[in-house]
């Protein structure tokens, strides 16, 4: 359960600072890994939020988790620019079947392509780990972001650690009885576990609906009052952009 929940200091540096101002500057960030066109500034960025994690003393293992799937997305994206997109071949691979063309441009492509994906997805961790969800979606709520949708993602993040728990206990006892034991009765088991969630979260769903219903729920949800900016972390969130964007003109 620990690589999935926020299992890291959570009274560190940046602890303090506004979650907003931390918002605008994790925004205007992915705006410019978006829009730069080599590697340099992605693997700035990378570099950044790495030691940015590091001095909040996020456990190896829970970033490495993180960055699982989206580097999975990536590697994937890389292979298909490389083989199948592109105009100047780099090496041809002869399957018998059907020739496989590798292509210089499509790799370019590709790792270009996988680097920004790598710091966007860096910069998102990184604001993950440096504000409590509950301070994000408050200075989400402040800039006017639609308060259905933001409801939603809250319900959505309580009760995705039910739903885990409940996968857990279903599964050790799937795998005590084994029910993994060959690839037939593994498939029978897994998709008796998903069904058996769904379940679940039409179950847990309908109970959280009558409970807050019989608290007074009327469909607005109260959210942390926010206090007035402060001075020196405007400067400092001013300074740390300019840097950004000198990097991002080089």
């Amino acid at each position: 359960m620990e690589l999935f929940s926020e299992f890291f200091n959570k009274k560190h540096l940046f602890s303090a600072i506004d979650a907003r101002v931390k918002i605008i500057v994790a925004l205007f960030t992915l705006i410019l890994v978006l829009s730069y066109k080599g590697f340099l500034f992605p693997l700035v960025i990378i570099l950044i939020c790495a030691a940015l994690c590091k001095i909040i003393k996020v456990h190896t293992k829970v970033l490495l988790l993180r960055y699982a799937e989206p580097a999975f997305i990536a590697l994937i994206l890389v292979l298909l620019k490389f083989f199948f997109s592109g105009t100047e071949p780099l090496v041809e691979i002869d399957l018998r079947i059907f020739a496989l063309t590798a292509y210089k441009d499509g790799l370019y492509e590709g790792l270009l392509l996988a680097a920004r994906i790598l710091a966007a997805v860096s910069v998102v961790i990184a604001l993950g780990f440096a504000t409590p969800f509950t301070e994000i979606m408050a200075g989400l709520s402040w800039f006017r972001v639609p308060k259905t949708l933001i409801e939603i993602t809250m319900f959505a993040y309580r009760y995705i650690f039910i739903l885990l728990e409940d996968a857990i206990v279903i599964y050790n006892a799937q795998k005590n009885r084994l029910g993994y034991s060959s690839i037939k009765r593994g498939l029978s088991s897994f998709s008796t576990l998903a069904g058996s969630l769904i379940i679940k979260a039409f179950d847990h769903s309908q109970k959280i609906t009558v409970s807050m219903v019989q608290r007074g729920y009327e469909g607005d949800i109260p959210f942390l009052s926010q206090k007035p900016f402060k001075a020196n972390e405007i400067i400092f969130s001013i300074l740390f952009l300019t840097s950004l964007g000198i990097i991002w003109k080089i």
